[in-house]
This record gives C-alpha cells, sequence and structure tokens, in this order.
C-alpha cells in the first residue's frame, strides 16, 4: 500500500468507502423488500390476466396439456380465482404441494414484507407459498401456488448489482472526498508538520521561519500563529544568547572586582584612625558601602544561575535604612532634587536589611535619573522624591514617590522584565526586576500606583513573619 493512503488522508479515505458502504446496507433492506413486492405483483398480474380468460370460458373445463402451459406460462403449482364469495381452481398440477408460507399482498405492511423478503434471501430455496391479492380496483382475489426459487434467484440478482453500484458510489464518494480534504487541511498540515520540523533543525535561522502565504481559515490562522511563535521563539533565543555572553563577560568583571573591592576595604580601614572629623564621619559610610558592593559581588553569579539568597530577616528600623538609601545617592543639594523622608523612626520592618535597601535604592535610583532628565515642574516647585512608610497590622506599606515624568508605555507594559522593562534609554530594566524578586522573597507586593499628577509612585508592601506557636509558647 502506498505511503500516502497509510496516513491520515488514507484513513480517511477507507473511513468514507466503510460509511458509505454502512449507510448503502440501511438503503438495500428496504430496496430488496420493494424489489420482492414488486416481482410478487408481477405474478399476481400476470395470473390474473390469463385467469379472467380462463373465467370467461365457464363452464368449460380447460383440458390438461392447456392447464400445464398456463402453470408453466405464469410459473405456478395452482392457479385460483376467488368471485362473489367463491373461489374457482383454474389450473393445477396434479398433486398440489404442501405450503409452507401464505403471504396476503394487500394486507402485508412495510416492516412486515422486509422481514419476509430477508428471510427469503438468506434462508429460502425449495419453499412452497401461497400468495394472493386483489385484481385492481375489482373485488375479485387471484391466488396462485409457487416455490420461492425463482424469486430468490432475482433477489439474489438484485443484491450483487445492489453490491457493485454501492461499492462504486462508496468508492467514488471517498475519493472526492480524499481529494477535497487532502487540498483543504491534509495538504495544510503537512505544511505546518514540516515547517515545525525545518524550524526545529536550526531555530536560530530567520529563513526557516514558516511562511503562511495569504490563505484563510483555521489552518491558515494556525499557520500565522505558528510563524509568530518562530519569530518570538528565535528572538528569546537570541536574547539569551545575548544574556549567557553576558554572564561570561560579567563573571570575569566580578573575578576581578572582587580583588579590587578587596583592596579598598583594606585602604578604607585605615580612615577610621584619621584625626580629621570630615574623614571620620564619612568613613562608616564608606565602609558600608564597600561592604555591600563586596556582598553584591559575592553573590552576582547566584542571580545568574537560580536566584537570590533567602532573606535574613529581622526587626529592623526602617528610618536608618532609608537614611543610608539617602546617602547612597549623595544627591547635591545645588543639584535641583529634593529627597522627602517621612518615615517614623519608631517604624519598625521584619525584613533583610541588605535585600530591602536595595530595593528602595533601586527605585530611588531610578527615580533620580528620570528626574535628572526631566523639566522642572510646571509649577515652578523643585523635583522631588518623597518616602513614607505606614504599618497596618502586621503589614508595612512603603511608598516611593517622584514628580519626574512618569514611565513611558512600553516601560509599563513590560514592567518588572529584565531588558524589556526601562524606563530610559540605555537602561536595562534590571533594577526592576531584582526589587521585584526581592520583595516576592519576602512575601510581599510591588506594584506601580496610577496616581492623578504627574511623576511615578510604587508600593511595597511587606508582611511579618508568622510566628509559631513553639516560639510563642516560649516567649510566653
Amino acid at each position: 500500500m502506498p505511503r500516502r493512503f497509510r496516513g491520515l488522508s488514507g484513513q480517511l479515505l477507507w473511513l468514507t468507502v466503510i460509511f458509505v458502504m454502512f449507510a448503502e446496507v440501511l438503503i438495500f433492506v428496504p430496496s430488496i423488500s420493494v424489489m420482492r413486492m414488486t416481482w410478487l405483483r408481477d405474478r399476481l398480474d400476470t395470473a390474473a390476466a390469463a385467469g379472467i380468460v380462463i373465467d370467461g370460458l365457464q363452464p368449460a373445463e380447460l383440458p390438461r396439456a392447456v392447464q400445464d402451459d398456463t402453470l408453466l406460462a405464469t410459473g405456478t403449482k395452482v392457479l385460483a380465482l376467488r368471485k362473489d364469495g367463491t373461489s374457482r381452481l383454474l389450473a393445477a398440477i396434479d398433486v398440489p404441494p404442501q405450503v409452507d408460507d401464505q403471504y396476503d399482498l394487500a394486507a402485508e405492511t412495510a416492516l412486515g414484507s422486509m422481514h419476509h423478503a430477508l428471510d427469503t434471501l438468506l434462508f429460502g430455496g425449495g419453499r412452497v407459498m401461497r400468495v394472493f391479492g386483489p385484481i385492481g380496483e375489482t373485488d375479485m382475489i387471484i391466488e396462485l401456488v409457487m416455490t420461492d426459487d425463482a424469486l430468490r434467484k432475482a433477489m439474489i440478482g438484485f443484491s450483487k448489482l445492489m453490491f457493485g453500484i454501492s461499492l462504486l458510489i462508496s468508492v467514488l464518494t471517498a475519493l472526492f472526498i480524499y481529494l477535497a480534504i487532502n487540498r483543504m487541511m491534509i495538504g495544510p498540515i503537512r505544511r505546518l508538520t514540516h515547517g515545525m520540523q525545518v524550524f526545529s533543525e536550526r531555530p536560530e535561522d530567520p529563513a526557516r521561519i514558516f511562511r503562511s502565504g495569504r490563505a484563510k481559515g483555521e489552518l491558515a490562522v494556525a499557520g500565522r500563529h505558528l510563524a509568530a511563535m518562530q519569530t518570538e521563539l528565535q528572538r528569546t533565543l537570541k536574547q539569551q544568547k545575548n544574556l549567557a555572553d553576558l554572564g561570561l563577560a560579567v563573571s570575569k568583571i566580578n573575578h576581578d572586582m572582587r580583588n579590587i573591592l578587596a583592596s579598598a576595604q583594606l585602604m578604607s580601614d585605615r580612615l577610621v584612625d584619621v584625626d580629621d572629623p570630615m574623614v571620620r564621619s564619612f568613613a562608616p559610610k564608606l565602609l558600608r558601602t564597600i561592604d555591600r558592593a563586596v556582598g553584591y559581588t559575592n553573590e552576582v553569579l547566584a542571580y545568574g544561575q537560580a536566584s537570590e539568597a533567602a532573606p535574613r530577616r529581622r526587626l529592623l528600623q526602617l528610618a536608618l535604612l532609608c537614611q543610608d538609601v539617602r546617602d547612597m545617592l549623595a544627591l547635591d543639594p545645588e543639584g535641583g532634587i529634593e529627597f522627602i523622608d517621612q518615615v517614623a523612626h519608631d517604624l519598625e520592618v521584619d525584613a533583610d536589611s541588605e535585600q530591602l535597601f536595595r530595593v528602595i535604592h533601586n527605585l530611588s535610583r531610578n527615580a533620580v535619573q528620570a528626574l535628572v532628565q526631566a523639566d522642572p515642574p510646571e509649577d515652578g516647585g523643585a523635583r522631588r522624591i518623597q518616602l513614607s512608610a505606614q504599618r497596618v497590622g502586621s503589614v508595612v506599606s512603603i511608598i516611593i514617590d517622584d514628580n519626574g515624568p512618569g514611565m513611558p508605555r512600553k516601560a509599563r507594559e513590560n514592567l518588572f522584565t529584565a531588558f524589556r522593562g526601562a524606563a530610559r534609554s540605555g537602561g536595562t530594566g534590571l533594577g526592576l526586576a531584582i526589587a521585584r524578586e526581592l520583595v516576592l522573597a519576602h512575601g510581599g507586593t510591588i506594584a506601580l500606583v496610577e496616581k492623578p499628577g504627574p511623576g511615578t509612585q510604587f508600593r511595597i508592601e511587606i508582611p511579618d513573619r508568622p510566628v509559631s506557636l513553639e516560639n510563642y509558647r516560649v516567649r510566653a
């Protein structure tokens, strides 16, 4: 069997043949029933014509030779006519046979006729039957006795003819359906499958993207979606390759940067011993900054390999952490950017100090960069960044607000997505992606808040850790 007839189209072809043949079988039963009734009525009509002629010769009796010729011509064994309530034997063989079945054609129903037809076709042959029915519109009834051999032979011939016609119809129907379906569905499916296979061999090759053409229909829509998916996958693979190359470069830079920061840390430790009050005031901040930088370089590979380390949470004063953020930003008083810290000194948050510092610092630095590139406010006021926080139950809500130009639409659509959610030209969007990951690690949420005026506002919500019952009992 050819290969193309073993596939989906070949299965459809054979199923169509089978189903059409099944439908023809359902049609065959009433058809063979009609054929049987027609055959019997033809015999009754022939016998009726002969019977009326013979009845007109009464009271004369037909010679034996004429009776035999009449019975031979009508194919019967006994011929009788029922008229005016009396029955007259018109012709009969010397020894009438024993009747096995009798049929009244005037009283036969459709179901009864189909049953009798199947019975004769399957089990008939050699049986004697008595058949009678009215002659036209008169009240005369013609009766005849005959064997079912001729009827069964005619029914077998009709069945063979019906089978041949049905087979021809089913094959032609299946062939037409096969050609139509193969053109409308199987062909496009094969093109889709081939397009997937070709693309999977070299997904980085733009020439292997599926070309859907201008066809219409569901399969054409599927082809266009496949092409779009392959294009997006190719873009993602290219981005992943760039990220892999970037990760290798960062690893090399990180290796040398750690050595440089270690040297800077050793030198900055000596600043504590300097007698200059200005140096003494800046030395602790410088040490904390270098310590953070050393910690970041030690963890930078962990971000690329898996995820951020689990937060080491404790209760800390949020105001001190915000003060560190302000010092790290090092805003120039003459730069026209005002940093407003409205965090209460007694407000505590249950969080990892370094990770929460990175979150607030990333968002604040983004705000500073946006304000530097923005025009002064229309109301003549200063460009400002405002930090505020409040505790509601076991959740601390931190608000970082600025009156800058706001985030562009593209950045909003890809918010918190690395390398796609950058709010400024040349940005990477890593700050927001890292901030979101750190907040989620605390079981919290971070969201961009819609505000009526200009600017950008982020809300961070950090919940307290649930207190276990055993620790509560120990403390109690």
